[in-house]
């Protein structure tokens, strides 16, 4: 198994990334000198990866940082970096290897502080590993001052540092950064693709497999998890009913209520598996005394833990409600393909008789309107207004259609 395995549907950038490496990997084998690769070489320092959710952005930087820093004895034999089995492989797949940093937003925003000691790092040489690897998953979310923090480090890069931003498109990334840097569009996988994957590699059920894929169109993490996870799956279920209870002003705000708990209750999850551990690991390190006691000076470094965790928290409350407004978006989308006669396939089909009834009671104008509705709830949380008045405006323009 390589470390391409896992990229789904992306044949294309996989063989462009694996003759990068190659190249990466003669450099630094034929050189123990700092020289930048040649002009012809198909490596560069900086790359910018770009696709719609759950093409995989991510992954495939992980997967192209693993084979950069691919140590099998195999490549001395005419294997190609990247088996997926070395430690160099394996530690950078999971986020372990003490030269592939990552950096990703913990709010709403990658703030400058954040960035500081990676951009540090990133003119340094490699502890242990070939290459000095900086992984940005959002760098859309840079503000004005992380991005000119990247921006200098992009411009002038150590010899042996390559940086590999993520990013929803091309416009999403200032150009005085594109600019310098090698860019690789990811498409969304096929469901069918999808589906196989689930099958082979997580070892779904066939069943189950193409149901996931099929309700998530393609997005490959949000089908994973619905595939495998039950919780998952009744709260999609949840939140295809919430159309059918807008009939009235009560039934909007309750539903609108539901949906915020919801998604406040997967963030309290969270911040309970993750915060006490970090929280004791912290006052562990700065050596807080029998019964907790923190010594003198500290206060000013658990409070910066407690600000960074109450972002994330935040954050994981407006991610899970933005998954939700995708599945909702998804089903009125088939009530749209029902009411137009569109012969494209049904993502919803669990839900097939709530399309039904929608798609007779109401006209293809109306449903757009509720498709605008729910864009407009998800721009108003990323303009970060209160959830609950975002969601309640949302599906009282459900009801009115």
């Amino acid at each position: 198994m390589t470390v391409w395995d896992d990229l789904v549907g992306q044949e294309k950038v996989s063989e462009q990334l694996a003759a990068a490496a190659r190249d990466a990997d003669a450099f630094v084998t034929a050189t123990a000198t700092a020289a930048p690769p040649p002009e012809a070489s198909k490596m560069t320092h900086a790359w910018l990866f770009t696709g719609p959710p759950g093409s995989g952005r991510t992954q495939t930087a992980r997967a192209f940082a693993a084979a950069l820093q691919c140590v099998s004895p195999d490549r001395a034999l005419g294997g190609a970096p990247g088996c997926g089995f070395c430690d160099g492989c394996h530690t950078a797949l999971v986020g372990t290897h003490a030269d592939v940093s990552t950096v990703a937003a913990v709010g709403a925003e990658i703030l400058v502080k954040d960035m500081r000691d990676t951009v540090r790092k990133s003119f340094t040489s490699p502890a242990n590993g070939r290459w000095q690897i900086i992984l940005v998953e959002d760098a859309e979310r840079l503000n004005e001052k992380s991005a000119n923090a990247v921006l200098k480090a992009v411009e002038e890069p150590a010899p042996r540092t390559v940086w590999l931003l993520c990013a929803p498109s091309l416009e999403d990334v200032l150009p005085t950064i594109r600019s310098r840097c090698r860019h690789l569009n990811l498409r969304t996988p096929s469901v069918d693709a999808v589906a196989d994957m689930l099958v082979r590699r997580e070892g779904i059920e066939p069943g189950v497999a193409a149901a996931a894929a099929r309700a998530t169109q393609g997005h490959v993490d949000r089908a994973r998890r619905l595939a495998s996870d039950p919780a998952a799956r009744e709260r999609r279920a949840a939140v295809l009913k919430l159309p059918l209870r807008v009939e009235d002003v009560g039934g909007c705000l309750r539903a609108a209520q539901e949906l915020v708990d919801a998604a406040a209750e997967d963030a309290k999850q969270l911040a309970e598996e993750t915060d006490g551990k970090e929280t004791e690991e912290l006052k562990a390190a700065l050596g807080a005394v029998q019964g907790g006691r923190m010594p003198r000076g500290t206060a000013g470094v658990m409070k910066d833990l407690e600000d960074m965790q109450k972002r994330r928290r935040t954050r994981t409350q407006r991610d899970s409600l933005d998954l939700a407004l995708t599945d909702l978006t998804g089903f009125y989308r088939d009530v749209l393909a029902l009411q137009l006669g569109s012969r494209i396939a049904l993502a919803n089909t669990d839900a097939e008789d709530a399309l039904e009834r929608l798609a007779r009671g109401s006209s293809p104008e109306s449903t757009l309107r509720r498709i605008e509705a729910i864009g407009a709830c998800r721009d108003a949380l990323d303009r970060n207004v209160a959830p609950l008045l975002a969601v309640e405006a949302m599906t009282m323009a459900l009801r009115s259609g």
